[in-house]
């Protein structure tokens, strides 16, 4: 049986449990004990802090006791508290991007390349709604399609209906207007669809014409909309959406074939996060990544507020000043945002993050970029914009799971790799969702869900690397048209959230 408790770094004053440990439990060689009983994935301190010193995990400082902890007892929300304090320096030299890795030159998926040369992983239709009150037009125009689909052309992967809540809800102009416009727009030009159908009501706040001329160039599919109110009514705009859609299904039917590695992009979220996902699924996620950036592919994780209390590390790995001072920027705009409604970026870990160990929003930061691996920081994108070229980039987004990865998908990511260590089932479509478990208990109660079990690091069975190989090969199986967990279970048709700010009007 390996050891009741990891030591994650050599300065750390904490130890995670790898297994519930009762009261009594020895460690640091039988020299201590536990003084109460420590949960699954909670720390213990290693030696006795004093009050007000620095709490360490990772290596870096996560908080500060609120009192005397001593050997042994269990450090939690109960005994750590988080104020401002300097960051280690940043290294002085921006790192350097390597050539990409000839070992991985010739590995492909299995693709779709369209018309224009877009690749793509999946081969959908869509139906988008420009405002809440197409929505139910636009799912009866799918469900009608699905039969049709499924009897004639089995190379297309279904038809996905995108609605949303808002539309005609806040201003004619700003952030939450071009949020809204550029998600819509960003998922109509996402090669993973073949054709696309746009419809509104007629008289909302966000214009079919204003989204058509977003979209007047750079789209190489067939690309229509219409307004519920101008062809008779809603019985009328469902028979319209479904003929239009079945005219565009012998052109949607192709086949697949191999891709190079470098063309593919790829979306990085935690959800559901517990202490365990900074130990296992998230360094093994990094590993893969650092694989699939040196294949030349790109690579884009959000969640900006979940920087906060790791952003030194980001920094240091900006190729250019400039890099960083936008990421610096961006997480100020974060502080006055919380503050303006009243909370602190510390409210951010969730009553389920803190029940799986998680005491602060730095301890959950610092496991979270783990998942963006070791390679330098190219860009900083706003939210639901284009995925800006090869190498590992940022998009400001919210740490709320399905507005974050809405604005991947919007940017052009083709697949989502998502850790979980308390059971995220979030699915997303037109780009599948990559589960990954950060403990081997979760994996086993939820394997329907899950489609890696990142746990065997934590188990003593394998290591970091070895299960960063699986990802890959599992991203590059899913990438080849190979079904995720999610795909199979269904999910994906309610996951359209674009990052909503502002007013309701």
């Amino acid at each position: 049986m390996p050891d009741f408790f990891i030591a994650l770094h050599v300065d750390d004053n904490v130890l995670v449990a790898r297994q519930a440990a009762p009261k009594g439990t020895s460690f640091n060689g039988a020299v201590c004990c536990t003084r109460e009983d420590i949960p699954f994935g909670h720390k213990v301190a290693r030696t006795t802090i004093s009050a007000g010193a620095p709490v360490v995990k990772y290596g870096q400082v996560i908080g500060f006791a609120h009192g005397v902890i001593q050997a042994g007892q269990h450090v939690h929300t109960h005994n750590v508290t988080i104020k401002d304090f300097t960051r280690r320096p940043a290294a002085s030299a921006a790192p350097i991007l390597e050539a990409p890795d000839e070992a991985l030159a010739d590995t492909t998926f299995r693709g779709i390349v369209r018309a224009s040369g877009q690749v793509a992983t999946r081969n959908y239709l869509g139906v988008i709604s420009t405002v809440n009150c197409s929505a139910s037009v636009v799912r009866m125009a799918a469900r009608a399609m699905e039969a049709h689909l499924r009897d004639q052309y089995p190379a297309v992967d279904g038809v996905v209906p995108l609605c949303h809540g808002q539309g005609c809800d806040g201003a004619t102009e700003g952030p939450a207007f071009d949020n809204l416009l550029h998600s819509i727009c960003g998922y109509a030009r996402h090669p993973n669809f073949a054709g696309v159908v746009i419809i509104g009501l007629g008289c909302e706040i966000m214009r079919l014409e204003t989204i058509m001329e977003q979209l007047s160039a750079g789209v190489d599919k067939p690309l229509h909309g219409f307004c519920i109110q101008d062809v008779g009514g809603s019985a009328a705009a469902v028979d319209k959406a479904v003929d239009l859609l079945k005219n565009m299904l012998p052109a949607a039917d192709v086949a697949r074939r191999d891709v190079p590695l470098h063309r593919l992009k790829l979306g990085l979220q935690c959800g559901g996060s517990d202490a365990c996902s900074g130990i296992s699924a998230n360094p093994a996620l990094g590993a893969a990544v650092d694989r699939l950036i040196q294949a030349g592919a790109a690579v884009v994780m959000g969640e900006t507020p979940e920087a906060f209390g790791a952003e030194h590390l980001l920094y240091r790995r900006a190729v250019r000043p400039a890099v960083a001072e936008k990421l610096a920027d961006r997480l100020e705009w974060w502080r006055r945002y919380a503050a303006d409604h009243g909370v602190a970026l510390d409210n951010n870990p969730s009553p389920g993050n803190r029940a799986g160990g998680l005491t602060n929003i730095i301890e959950k930061s610092l496991g979270a970029v783990a998942k963006g691996g070791s390679t330098p920081l190219t860009a900083v994108l706003d939210y639901a914009r284009p995925i800006a070229g090869p190498g590992l980039q940022m998009m400001d987004s919210p740490g709320y799971d399905p507005s974050s990865i809405t604005g991947m998908i919007a940017g052009g990511a083709h697949l989502i790799c998502f850790t979980t260590g308390r059971g995220s089932v979030l699915g997303t479509k037109p780009a599948p969702v990559i589960k990954l478990a950060t403990h081997t208990d979760l994996y086993r109660r939820m394997q329907k869900d899950m489609d890696v079990n990142c746990g065997t690091i934590i188990d003593g069975t394998a290591d970091v690397d070895q299960v960063g190989q699986k990802i890959l090969d599992t991203i590059i199986a899913a990438a080849s048209g190979e079904k995720t967990k999610s795909e199979r279970a269904g999910m994906g048709d309610d996951e359209f959230v674009p990052w909503h700010l502002g007013a309701v009007l």
